[in-house]
């Protein structure tokens, strides 16, 4: 009988076990977390220093350059170690707006609401006159101007129908939403990022031709319609950061109704007078680019070399002050490793924390970063520090609050998010999905196979208000949103540097060819 009860145990022992042990979470770390992060917040006096006292942080400008300097300055002040710069390489041109107006002088007085887009030249003076409306929807429409628009003011396309909605600018994410969000794709199915980065692409190719082709035939100011309401101006760059790029013509982005005030009186041949007066400036005094980098020393005499990291872009556009894109995400993990800092926490592995620049213009600074420590994805040769890192954290989708977390593919986390998401569904923290998300940071170490990943967030206004527009300010942050998403970012950050293992990994993908980022010099 012992024979057979020996026997028996043996294969059992043998037998894998089906079921993963429970992840474990540290409910008094929590609990601390909560206190200082929900007691003792600094997140929105962060936010207000990045937006109020920097205002825009375009990136290559001196007010991206100050506020890095200050993020760098506070981190050390909370006692984080190695604060500091780092370049990642050559950016190119600073640019910063200095002053502009435009006004309708006649058939009445009327000031217009217009924002210049980023890395386009002053007007060198006023310019004065009869706008032109030109439509240019591809190159074959070119001949219809040529020599026709020397000292134009050119209205670049025809108005558009202002728009009344009915349904709320911002929004939550409901359950239903939440739901849809936690199914897998379906397989097989063409991504919807996919189509439009083509047609992004086709866009952008035209665009370049038509500032051309308009440079060319001595345009003097262009000026075409925002896709906002309300006056609500969305715009980015419409020239060149490089420092040897090809000079643009001056060029505003006009709030619809306005445009479309104009566009009405011309149709009805009632002259119309404006004034367009910009001054703007190039900054090349250093064509570097900076990431604000920082950390918390990990203590564990086996771990302490192993990496968590946490971050978000500090760079934005310069019609707001680059609210929530991005001094949420920034004032967010600032606030985490205040808050780690501040209850003491002693991590087994270091936690560096990564403020990004560069990123509107296609994520260079932390592609750039992640090339030089970690790997390149075009080659997939990688360095000794890649298989030091766990994982890396990243906030980048607005002021709404963190509502689950995306896997990016990498179901063998699954579990262990589920896990540290329990104590945090009384805060609305509830949904792990298998689908993946683009357009920000974690983008450039999940290329390399690093364990990367975005949370999921309220959309809010972002699409619709705030997102790229000169409505991007302080006031449309959420303080209870921001402060929830540090601390359940902390609690990450957290667990992730006190595990006995770091995070799984997919397999490594495979090289990706593609232009190759800026290089330190």
């Amino acid at each position: 009988m012992r024979r057979h009860v020996a026997a028996f145990l043996f294969v059992l022992l043998a037998i894998p076990p089906l079921v993963h042990a429970e992840e474990p979470v540290d409910w008094q770390a929590i609990a601390r977390i909560k206190q200082e992060g929900f007691g003792n917040s600094r997140v929105m006096e962060i936010a207000s220093y990045l937006t109020d006292v920097y205002g825009p942080r375009l990136t290559g400008s001196p007010n991206l350059r100050a506020a890095s300097e200050w993020a760098r300055d506070r981190f050390k002040e909370w006692g984080l170690a190695n604060a500091r710069l780092e370049p990642w390489g050559t950016f190119g041109r600073g640019w910063s707006v200095e002053r502009f107006s435009i006004e309708m002088l006649e058939p009445q007085y009327m000031p217009i609401i217009a924002y210049p887009k980023a890395w386009t030249p002053g007007t060198n003076g006023p310019v004065t006159g009869q706008p032109v409306v030109v439509t240019l929807r591809s190159e074959e429409d070119f001949a219809a101007y040529k020599g026709k628009l020397q000292g134009a003011i050119v209205m670049l396309q025809p108005p558009r129908q202002a728009v009344t909605r009915f349904e709320p600018d911002a929004r939550r994410h409901s359950e239903e939403d939440l739901k849809r969000l936690a199914q897998a794709p379906e397989p097989g199915a063409r991504s919807p990022m996919e189509a439009q980065r083509e047609e992004l692409r086709a866009q952008r190719a035209l665009q370049e031709k038509i500032a051309r082709f308009l440079r060319d035939e001595g345009v003097a100011v262009v000026l075409e319609p925002s896709r906002g309401e309300h006056g609500t101006i969305f715009v980015t760059g419409g020239g060149s950061y490089r420092a040897n790029a090809e000079p643009t013509v001056p060029w505003m982005v006009v709030a619809i109704e306005h445009y479309a005030r104009i566009a009405r009186l011309l149709e009805k041949k009632i002259p119309v007078k404006l004034e367009v007066n910009i001054r703007t400036r190039f900054h090349d005094e250093d064509l570097q680019g900076y990431n604000v980098l920082a950390e918390i020393p990990g203590v564990d005499p086996k771990l302490k070399d192993e990496i968590v990291m946490l971050g978000a872009h500090l760079d934005s556009w310069h019609a707001g002050t680059g609210a929530t894109d991005n001094a949420a995400g920034s004032a967010v993990v600032m606030e985490a490793v205040r808050i780690l800092k501040a209850i003491g926490i002693q991590p087994r592995r270091t936690i560096r924390v990564a403020l990004w620049t560069g990123e509107e213009q296609g994520l260079l600074g932390s592609r750039a970063y992640v090339e030089k420590y970690f790997g390149n994805p075009r080659t997939m040769e990688l360095k000794p520090d890649h298989a030091k890192i766990s994982a890396y954290f990243n906030l980048d989708n607005g002021t709404g609050r963190i509502r689950g977390i995306y896997l990016q593919g990498n179901d063998a986390v699954r579990p262990i998010f589920e896990a540290w998401l329990r104590p945090f569904h009384d805060l609305g923290a509830t949904t792990v999905t298998i689908r993946g998300t683009g357009g920000t940071d974690h983008l450039a170490f999940d290329a390399v196979g690093i364990p990367a990943f975005q949370f999921i967030q309220d959309p809010i206004d972002y699409s619709t208000r705030t997102h790229h527009t000169n409505m991007d300010v302080y006031d449309r942050l959420l303080p209870g949103d921001l402060m929830q998403a540090a601390v359940i970012m902390a609690s990450f950050v957290y667990h992730a540097a006190m595990r006995e293992e770091k995070l799984p990994r997919k397999p490594l993908p495979k090289p990706q060819p593609g232009p190759s980022v800026p290089q330190q010099e």
